[in-house]
């Protein structure tokens, strides 16, 4: 017996029994014309389904769904479910699919990104339905990526590069290098979660949703200062005194806005174009490890949850690095006490307990 459309309100409902399948849900449509195209659709879909069996006929828009619900990170999967349609199937989710996918979800961007926001979220989704006998395994072929950018700034690149650096852009590069933030980390920082008193700040805004609270040198707190700084709300702004808008997920920004003033600055101290704000990432986690030599430390401090992400970040640094560091003010030891976190007579008993 064919399915019939019932009108609840302004809405048209699909009802009946079809191969043996009880039906009753929403079109969430008020046409009738494009309610009775759902309705021929989803009967022929159970049929379908009747006839072949799920495997065969299971979509790609129900198997994600099906992740989600397990657990799975559903954060790229709905630009990639509205890509393919509702009745795409997933046994024809090969690579070629997953190529014209890219095509069309990603044309400008880099191996990394195709392979992070597509291919691995289709993966996980096929995965999960192999292992549930629902569709035969399948390998979907990942971009190449170039190799790891082994770029960080020493202590003097550094130096010249805070001397380019407008006044705007002068203390958020300070943080950048004392903390290890993400440039949106940054700029999301507000005065009443920056304690200069010890050198520390809780970040709230991060890359994977959790807040961290971080540690910077002695040196970027008297940048910071000498900067000048709101009594209230976002710490830093732009040149206009207004707070940086952060978006994301597919509205960009969440950093971008200091682009042209970084390049500026960078180009005037004579660094490469392989020098951007993210390089700043790279060289506090390299000094971090050259000074202290503690993974867990710098997992700790940069908000990596793997070892091997915090390893990535790390590059070959040379010995004498900490004493250069030293030299120009950027103290990252563990066990450093900064002099602002201490009572003014701290010297002084510290001097009597030594003399007892």
């Amino acid at each position: 017996m064919p399915l019939k459309l019932i009108k609840r309100g302004e809405i048209w409902y699909i009802r009946g029994t079809v191969a043996g399948q009880r039906v009753y849900e929403s079109t969430r449509i008020g046409d009738k014309r494009q309610a009775e195209i759902l309705r021929a659709r989803r009967e022929a879909e159970i049929i379908e389904r009747r006839a072949y069996g799920k495997a065969v006929t299971y979509t790609f828009a129900e198997a994600a769904l099906a992740y989600m619900e397990s657990g799975g990170e559903g954060k790229y999967l709905a630009r990639i479910i509205k890509h393919f349609g509702p009745r795409w199937r997933l046994v024809d989710t090969d690579n070629d699919a997953v190529s014209r996918a890219a095509a069309a979800l990603y044309p400008d961007a880099g191996p990394a990104t195709i392979n992070r926001q597509l291919i691995t979220p289709i993966s996980a989704v096929y995965r999960l339905a192999a292992e549930d006998g629902k569709v035969p395994d399948r390998r979907f072929r990942r971009r190449k990526e170039p190799r790891t950018r082994l770029r960080w700034l020493t202590p003097e690149e550094v130096e010249a590069l805070l001397a380019a650096c407008d006044r705007r852009l002068l203390p958020i590069v300070a943080f950048l290098l004392g903390t290890g933030c993400r440039t949106g980390e940054a700029l999301g920082l507000t005065v009443q979660h920056l304690h200069l008193d010890t050198c520390e700040a809780y970040v709230g805004v991060t890359k994977n949703g959790d807040g961290k609270m971080v540690q910077y040198p002695g040196r970027t707190r008297r940048i910071m200062v000498a900067s000048g700084l709101p009594e209230a709300g976002a710490v830093f702004r732009t040149p206009k005194g207004k707070p940086y808008r952060l978006t994301n997920s597919s509205g960009s920004r969440l950093g971008g806005q200091i682009k042209g003033a970084f390049d500026k600055a960078r180009d005037a101290a004579g660094l490469g174009e392989d020098v951007t704000p993210h390089t700043l990432r790279h060289t506090f986690a390299t000094w971090h490890y050259a000074v202290n030599r503690d993974l867990i430390l710098l997992m700790e401090r940069g908000g990596w949850r793997k070892p091997d992400m915090a390893i990535g970040y790390t590059k070959l640094a040379p010995a004498d690095l900490p004493r250069r560091l030293f030299e120009h003010g950027w103290d990252f030891r563990a066990n450093y006490v900064h002099d602002a976190a201490l009572p003014d007579d701290f010297g002084k008993k510290i001097k009597i307990m030594r003399e007892a």
